[in-house]
């Protein structure tokens, strides 16, 4: 039985998870990369649906946690930790080999998106998809309005924050069409589950699944784009 913190994370990423799954179950045996996948959280799922995986992570430790959980659960012989970044991608994946290339809340980190965007372009097969995730810039400045932050959210309206960038729909899509990506799917992304207060999830009898139903509901809704913390999309190459 899941424990109250695990469905809460259910909810976080199952609108992420429908759209790839949907992808993955529309044709056996593919060849996915998962950049910075980290311990395989999303890798372990991918390879149970019957697909190989390569986990490109910079992190010796989270790749050893990544062996053992892909061990735990049966597919260690569909899963290969390799230890690198997104910029070291072709030195590590052949060139038009993948099927499907995850690359989640890792963009926003790199110094130049287009150009990590061509990077896995080059490792994309001829019709071959991008699932990517990033953090939404409205709901990071209204985050901190609604914390008392006024000029950290208004740095941040601006662009003015170092770390990790963010992202608008509009500049989302401009970066992936001028990349040489068509946009298939776009979607908003923890629209409430951010904002709902965890004691409520905890209480009310039924209260996460009713907020994973909202979540679904308003996921392909572009009116709800500007309030998702993140956006995902699917793109083709």
């Amino acid at each position: 039985m899941e424990r109250p913190l695990e469905r809460r994370a259910s909810v976080r990423t199952a609108v992420v998870w429908d759209a790839c799954r949907v992808h993955l179950e529309s044709r056996a045996g593919q060849t996915v990369v998962d950049i910075g996948g980290g311990t395989g959280g999303l890798a372990v799922r991918v390879a149970e649906l019957g697909h190989q995986v390569t986990v490109i992570d910079p992190s010796p430790d989270a790749l050893a946690a990544l062996a053992r959980r892909a061990s735990e659960h049966g597919v260690a012989d569909r899963i290969t930790g390799q230890q690198g970044e997104l910029a070291s991608l072709p030195d590590l994946v052949a060139a038009g080999s993948a099927d499907l290339v995850l690359c989640h809340e890792v963009l926003g980190l790199v110094d130049d998106p287009a150009a990590a965007l061509a990077t896995i372009g080059r490792v994309l097969r001829p019709g071959g998809v991008l699932s990517l995730l990033v953090s939404q810039r409205h709901a990071a400045v209204l985050a901190r309005a609604m914390a008392g932050h006024f000029v950290q959210a208004r740095a941040v309206l601006d662009g003015e924050v170092a770390g990790e960038r963010r992202f608008v729909a509009d500049e989302l899509a401009d970066l992936l069409a001028a990349s040489g990506f068509t946009l298939t799917e776009m979607h908003a992304v923890r629209v409430f589950t951010d904002v709902v207060p965890s004691s409520l999830l905890d209480l009310e009898p039924g209260a996460v699944e009713s907020l994973l139903e909202l979540e679904r509901a308003v996921a392909r809704r572009p009116e709800y784009r500007t309030l998702g913390a993140q956006l995902h999309t699917l793109a083709t190459r």
